[in-house]
């Protein structure tokens, strides 16, 4: 079997991760409302529980969980994005995009639950 450096695989995922976020944030970033950022976190925290539920382990979600999930998802850009709309006096928005990302991510781990484990069957 061929052993791979960890570094490499979390760097090569993370590679590919950067670059899907990069895509999304140029097709959905907004000007009043980061949605960009709501997307990536929502879909990345779903990514990562389905493969996690689904049993994916050792250098595939070294790959696939710590190297694409991780630079695609983004906890800064939320934080910041949230502070900068409530300094702006957007505060509704502010707190939109806290819940949003916060309701949204585990709503979004939830989904992968129950299609992972009870409709598809995977994981224990």
């Amino acid at each position: 079997m061929v052993e791979f450096d960890p570094a490499h695989v979390v760097g090569t995922g993370g590679a590919v991760g950067a670059l899907l976020r990069h895509a999304v944030a140029q097709r959905l970033d907004g000007e009043r409302f980061p949605v960009a950022t709501l997307a990536v976190n929502v879909l990345g925290s779903f990514a990562l529980a389905a493969f996690v539920f689904a049993g994916v382990g050792g250098d595939l979600l070294l790959l696939l969980g710590t190297g694409a999930c991780g630079s695609f998802t983004t906890f800064s850009s939320f934080s910041f994005e949230t502070v900068r709309l409530w300094e702006t006096g957007a505060r509704r928005r502010a707190a939109a995009n806290a819940l949003g990302n916060l309701l949204g991510a585990g709503l979004a781990i939830g989904l992968a639950w129950v299609l992972v484990r009870v409709v598809f069957g995977f994981g224990g």
